[in-house]
């Protein structure tokens, strides 16, 4: 714990808003990488190595076994909330999006946020700031409806958990990102025995496959290490009204990934949405942070 609080020292340097942007880019090329993988190791199993992998990683770095015995009670209950909204979260998305759109369900997410967003504006100004990320927003994942009500289910649930991810990572960040990180890594323990009994009779069918599991590292590392400690610290310094309303970056984000790494060039329409995100995330006035 004491290297990982030297190498976060470094990043106290470095504007919070940089973080969240590094994370708003592993968020989705992490899925695009699972998507992949669903044909071969199935959603579920996916979700698993995701975690596994994850909390592997963060074993070696973190040491939670130090978080969970100097831990109180009322901390202890925070880690175990965490980790089971991480894995039933993780498990959730990738059951959505292997029936559902990308773009649909990132709709369903943001519209969640909106709520959290909305606690702490206390200004007539940052209301306009959030109606514009928020238009934005939609007009940028084209949210329509589905005919698949189990991909829903799904999806609802998942943007629900992301809810819980936003207000429970605010909370292990308190006490600054360094403590914030190593709670993380104690959260992503729990999270992997929570999901050990949902994902791993289909990650099992990975593991004479050499490639098929280092895939899965791979997106470990890409959709929960990264993101997750740039959330921490993002969230350790930024109000979390302020970092709900600015996930609205993330479809911004998506189309500027798509245009760059893959030719999807964006529309005029796109890129009316992603001025629309960026003016309101803009003006937007933080308050104090808050937990």
């Amino acid at each position: 714990m004491k290297t990982l609080r030297v190498v976060l020292s470094y990043t106290a340097a470095a504007p919070p808003h940089i973080w969240f942007v590094i994370s708003a880019i592993f968020h989705y090329l992490g899925p695009s990488f699972a998507v992949l993988l669903f044909q071969y190791v199935g959603v579920l199993g996916v979700a698993w190595f995701r975690i596994a992998s994850a909390a592997m990683i963060f074993a070696i770095w973190t040491r939670p076994w130090k978080s969970f015995r100097s831990a109180n009670r009322e901390v202890l209950i925070l880690l175990w909330l965490l980790g089971a909204c991480l894995a039933l979260m993780n498990s959730t998305f990738y059951l959505a999006i292997d029936r559902l759109p990308l773009s649909l369900v990132a709709a369903i997410e943001f519209v969640g946020t909106i709520a959290i967003a909305l606690f702490g504006l206390r200004s007539v100004h940052n209301y306009i700031a959030l109606s514009l990320a928020a238009i934005g927003a939609f007009i940028l994942t084209g949210i329509h409806w589905s005919s698949d009500p189990l991909g829903l289910t799904y999806a609802i649930i998942n943007g629900l958990l992301f809810m819980s991810y936003i207000v429970l990572g605010h909370r292990i960040a308190r006490q600054g990102a360094g403590e914030g990180v190593g709670r993380l890594g104690a959260a992503m323990a729990a999270a992997f025995i929570v999901v050990m009994p949902i994902g791993f009779s289909q990650a099992v069918a990975a593991l004479p496959y050499p490639t098929l599991i280092l895939a899965g590292i791979g997106v470990g590392v890409c959709s929960s290490v990264i993101p997750y400690v740039c959330d921490q610290l993002a969230m350790s310094r930024i109000p979390r009204n302020t970092f709900a309303l600015m996930l609205a970056l993330l479809p911004a984000t998506a189309t500027i990934v798509g245009a760059i790494v893959l030719g999807q060039i964006p529309t005029l329409k796109d890129a009316i949405g992603i001025l629309l995100v960026m003016v309101g995330v803009a003006i937007h006035k933080p308050a104090r942070v808050d937990g």
